[in-house]
């Protein structure tokens, strides 16, 4: 489970949104997505679709949804 799945199962809301092109999850096959966030942090928020504060650090990163706050990974 990643970080952004902890976090949505924590809040008992599922994605509605793709956390890396910001589309409807259920608008079609994000695999290129899925592919691409296990190198890099998502950039959107998955809940609201706002764009997220990103910060990449050494030991990780932490994205900042105005709404939902912060999750790291």
């Amino acid at each position: 489970m990643t970080t952004s799945d902890a976090a949505t199962a924590a809040s008992g809301a599922s994605a509605v949104w793709c956390d890396r092109c910001g589309e409807a999850v259920a608008a079609g096959s994000h695999d290129g997505c899925a592919a691409a966030r296990e190198l890099e942090p998502p950039r959107f928020c998955a809940h609201c679709r706002r764009r997220m504060k990103v910060q990449v650090l050494p030991v990780g990163w932490a994205a900042v949804c105005v709404e939902h706050g912060e999750i790291r990974g």
